[in-house]
């Protein structure tokens, strides 16, 4: 996190800065601007580590700036009726708007003057970017209307310059930490969302790293699963699962050089076992959607930044009549909208819950994703658990009845600070009865409870990294472990709870973890009131007071005292006696 590396958050202040001075005072502009440049950065670097690695593997790598490329609009339209001749002429008249791609690494362009560079980037470079995976690629069709809009030559040396600086920071801080999978454009994000929360974009809250390695832990997906997010921004939780599984393909070809890293969790970016096939699977695998094109646009770039190649991530309302997708996915993970309502007219029939809170729906929605067998972790606030509304029950009712509820995690309202105070939790669930199947025995038999107490960071504003992990690996650890014959001591941080308990008249499927925490009290034995108020008197006038004087003249010296704590401790003690 940026807040434990104070040379690189002085550094993205100063990006962003220069932004603000630059002309470019819109905070999720200026987010937008700098990603695309944190694109082309990262872009350059990961060919040329693939690059690298093909020549230590002996694999074929082809890299995106090998050859020429001709800007869509200078390209020859074939007709039908061309003839050969006419054919070639076009392919002449091509040639005159070729560009070599070697000129649109970012590691040519720094070294131009100011002035064409702007030039460059505006004209050559951002094009080619927009362009980069063709005509019919996903990439390109949510780029289309992608702008860059940095008005001067100054402002992009500088920015160039700063984020150069920041990357060196970057990779010394991955080394150091064990952080060799850092989610770069993640981390600049995450520093600005409080200016997006100040200019009055709201909900756009990333949710913290940490988090989505132990929800990944917990989910565990596998490479050939097909994994989702409906609500993903910039496809932090798609990450999650990409480098969870990457790692376990890591570990599974041998590799014993791993360890753990500043939150507990052993990730990689390097695998011997991500081969071509490997590869190609990884693409068909992570599926993001969203309602704000912009998101859409980082989403895409942050995974592309990470090696994905062909990211799935689309504009679209996954709450929406529009939306029809039913039973198409293995794993969710997820941390939809915490605030707000969609209008009624327009949510999405398969969805009976009545209600236009979107906390609820998005999860009766996950429930619906989920192909049978499927799993989900989901972040909700917490009055999900213990709303008393008849949508609230019903969604709870679902959770419980036709799927496995595994695990109810509940998290201390600082997780998500400075940027919201809300508490929330974690909901581990997998689908065992489809929407339309009559339940003939409900699917949940006990639900395992954790009260996680620290995340591995202060709780207030700074977040400030602490010694250990907090509850993190415990958490993963002992939810593996779960038993429902031996967690049942309630006075614990863990426990399980039976379905007919929860479910029972009294309880209504309440889910909050203090109705089933079982408090424990300690004696506590205190002075008799007389002792205390004489402790009082003595600190007041003195031990020395107390010490020297004859029980009688004390007295009398006390009571000839008119006024004062003194006088009223006296009046306390002639009550009590």
């Amino acid at each position: 996190m940026l807040q434990n590396n104070p040379e690189l958050r002085s550094k993205i202040e100063q990006l962003w800065d220069k932004f603000w001075s630059g002309g470019i005072s819109n905070p999720l502009s200026a987010i937008e601007q700098i990603t695309y440049l944190l694109f082309m950065k990262r872009l350059d670097e990961l060919d040329q580590k693939r690059q690298a690695d093909a020549v230590f593997t002996g694999e074929k790598y082809t890299s995106k700036f090998e050859g020429t490329w001709i800007p869509p609009e200078y390209r020859a339209k074939a007709r039908e009726d061309d003839t050969q001749k006419e054919t070639d002429r076009k392919a002449e008249d091509e040639k005159l708007y070729e560009i070599d791609k070697r000129s649109l690494r970012w590691s040519e362009f720094k070294r131009m003057n100011a002035e064409d560079m702007l030039q460059h980037v505006q004209t050559k470079v951002f094009p080619f970017l927009k362009d980069m995976n063709g005509a019919e690629s996903n990439f390109t069709h949510h780029m289309k209307n992608a702008v860059f809009i940095i008005p001067k030559p100054s402002l992009l040396v500088e920015a160039v310059k700063t984020i150069d600086e920041i990357f060196e920071i970057m990779d010394k801080d991955s080394k150091e930490k064990g952080q060799a999978f850092q989610d770069i454009q993640g981390d600049v994000y995450e520093m600005l969302l409080s200016e997006i929360a100040s200019a009055g974009k709201n909900g756009q809250f990333r949710t913290p790293r940490h988090i989505i390695k132990m929800i990944a832990d917990l989910v565990q997906p596998q490479l050939g699963h097909k994994i989702a997010d409906p609500a993903c921004g910039t496809g932090g939780f798609l990450l999650g699962a990409y480098q969870y599984i990457v790692t376990g393909l890591a570990l599974k070809t041998g590799s014993k050089d791993l360890i753990r890293d500043e939150d507990g969790f052993i990730r990689t970016s390097v695998s011997a076992g991500m081969n071509e096939k490997n590869q190609l699977t990884l693409n068909k695998t992570l599926y993001g959607y969203d309602i704000d094109s912009t998101m859409v646009r980082l989403g895409l770039m942050n995974l592309m930044m990470h090696g994905i190649d062909e990211p799935h991530i689309d504009y679209k309302d996954t709450l929406s009549k529009s939306f029809t997708e039913e039973a198409e996915y293995d794993i969710v993970m997820a941390n939809p909208p915490f605030t707000g309502s969609i209008d009624k007219g327009d949510i999405n029939e398969n969805l009976t819950l009545s209600t236009t809170k979107t906390e609820l729906l998005f999860v009766e929605n996950i429930f619906h994703l989920l192909k049978k067998g499927g799993t989900a972790g989901v972040i909700v606030p917490q009055g999900v658990l213990f709303g008393n509304g008849g949508a609230f029950r019903d969604l709870r009712k679902t959770l419980l009845e036709k799927c496995e509820l595994k695990a109810v995690i509940t998290m201390p309202s600082g997780v998500f600070k400075p940027y919201a105070g809300v508490s929330t939790a974690v909901l581990l669930f997998t689908k065992v009865w489809g929407p339309q199947e009559k339940v003939t025995k409900p699917a949940t038999e006990n639900v395992w409870f954790y009260e996680m107490t620290s995340d591995g960071y202060s709780l207030d504003d700074k977040r400030s990294k602490l010694d250990g992990y907090g509850d993190l690996v415990d958490i993963v650890e002992k939810y593996k472990a779960r038993n429902a014959e031996k967690d049942t001591d309630r006075t614990q941080k863990c426990f399980m709870v039976p379905y007919s308990e929860i479910a029972n008249e009294e309880n209504n499927y309440d889910l909050s973890l203090s109705r089933y925490k079982e408090d424990v009290f300690e004696e506590v034995e205190y002075e008799k009131p007389g002792v205390i108020l004489e402790k009082l008197l003595k600190e007041e006038v003195g031990e020395e007071f107390f010490n020297r004087e004859r029980r009688e003249t004390r007295e009398k010296v006390l009571k000839e005292i008119d006024s004062g704590i003194v006088k009223e401790l006296l009046e306390l003690r002639e009550m009590i006696q």
